[in-house]
């Protein structure tokens, strides 16, 4: 069985079929459970109307740095974080491949989280892409020793990834890898510990091999999973049971039975 440990329901194109079609054709591919993932605090309660009838969603709360026209306080945060049906922070980190002029903003933003996280004693989903040094830094200086995390959508080198893992991250593999160009990403794929690696689509965005071009879904994390059990060497199952306990692990407040 496998699981989708990053993906936005909200964002799926409905003119490419339902939010129930799409989780449907999933659980039809094996796919169990989905984390919808936040992108902006302002929109939370709109995602919540979206998936809360699904047991097998679970959901995070947070900012995506590329997200500040939607940035909020701390206080903000904290207060929606709280939320029970929350099982991460996130996604927040720093973007500076996209927005570096957004710089001091995405910083603040990101500590803020950490500390909410620290606070809730919920683990940290993170978006980092050009900002190597500022993301491991502000996690060395702010994380508590009981807060962990996943560092979603790796695009970033195995130097990053080995340090992250140090400080209790796991490392999360998107469609990306599938993509010709991305043969760094797929060194990280093969070298990242097996208890230590989560699977996900980030869809609607970023389909991997042989959908690549098409809106992307839940169901093709399967495709994922198939393509980085082939780099590994091992069989599609072996790779899905570690992951599937990888994330069950690591966001402990999903409910497992669903």
């Amino acid at each position: 069985m496998f699981v989708d440990s990053h993906c936005h329901l909200d964002r799926l194109d409905p003119n490419s079929g339902s939010v129930d079609e799409a989780l449907k054709f999933a659980q039809s591919r094996g796919v169990k459970h989905f984390l919808c993932v936040a992108v902006s605090v302002k929109e939370f309660d709109a995602m919540m109307d979206v998936v809360s009838a699904y047991d097998n969603v679970s959901v995070s709360c947070g900012v995506h740095p590329l997200h500040q026209e939607d940035a909020c306080s701390r206080q903000v945060l904290l207060e929606k974080a709280s939320d029970q049906r929350v099982v991460a922070i996130g996604e927040t980190g720093l973007d500076y491949y996209y927005s570096e002029e957004s710089k001091a903003v995405q910083m603040t933003s990101f500590i803020d989280h950490i500390h909410v996280a620290n606070e809730l004693k919920k683990p940290l989903i993170i978006h980092t892409r050009g900002a190597k040094e500022d993301t491991l830094g502000l996690l060395e200086a702010h994380l508590a020793d009981h807060t962990q995390g996943v560092l979603h959508c790796f695009t970033e080198d195995w130097d990053m990834a080995e340090k992250a893992m140090e400080m209790g991250m796991y490392i999360s593999i998107s469609g990306i890898v599938t993509f010709r160009t991305a043969d760094a990403l797929r060194d990280v794929a093969k070298r990242v510990p097996l208890d230590k690696l989560l699977i996900e689509t980030d869809s609607p965005w970023l389909a991997p091999v042989p959908h690549r071009g098409k809106p992307n879904q839940p169901a093709y994390v399967v495709e994922v999973a198939e393509y980085i059990a082939n780099l590994r060497g091992i069989s599609v199952n072996e790779l899905a049971e570690a992951t599937t306990d990888n994330f069950y692990r690591l966001f402990a407040l999903c409910n497992k039975t669903s």
